[in-house]
């Protein structure tokens, strides 16, 4: 890639006073998720999991959904997810299912074995998530995710 001079880059706009905090929230977004990926990777190994197939398997604990739903869920590629799902019907804890709507897209369910892993990680989440959450007030929590739900929301959109 060729970079031109300084002088003929583009003059970006002056940010607004929203679009600044709204910029440190995505930097702060970034920082969270690295260490809630950490978290969840510990917590995960509980249940002989990774974070990963944790969050695959935990699209399809309440009922079986394509692969192309569960990324849709998730918010990761159906590929990520399809080879998360193939992994773990290989180890027993998920299988796949007949689509009745759709001959192609099989099903991914979670099996006994799926759900047992998933309990496991529960046993030692709930205590965490319980004290975790003592260092923010619960309405300040509930805005958080209100405000978090928007922002997906309106990024889905575009």
């Amino acid at each position: 890639m060729t970079v031109p001079p300084r002088e003929k880059w583009p003059k970006a706009d002056k940010q607004s006073e929203g679009g600044a905090v709204l910029t440190d929230v995505v930097l702060a977004t970034f920082r969270l998720n690295a260490r809630l990926m950490e978290a969840a990777q510990g917590l995960a190994a509980h249940g002989g999991l990774t974070a990963a197939w944790w969050q695959v398997l935990g699209g399809v604990l309440d009922e079986p959904r394509s692969v192309a739903d569960v990324g849709r869920i998730m918010g990761v590629s159906r590929q990520g997810v399809q080879r998360i799902a193939d992994l773990l019907v290989e180890r027993g804890l998920a299988e796949y299912r007949p689509n009745p709507a759709h001959r192609r897209a099989k099903l991914l369910a979670c099996t006994e074995a799926g759900h047992w892993a998933i309990r496991q990680i529960a046993v030692a989440q709930h205590p965490w998530t319980t004290e975790l959450s003592k260092a923010v007030d619960l309405d300040d929590l509930r805005t958080t995710l209100a405000t978090m739900q928007t922002l997906i929301t309106k990024l889905e959109e575009a």
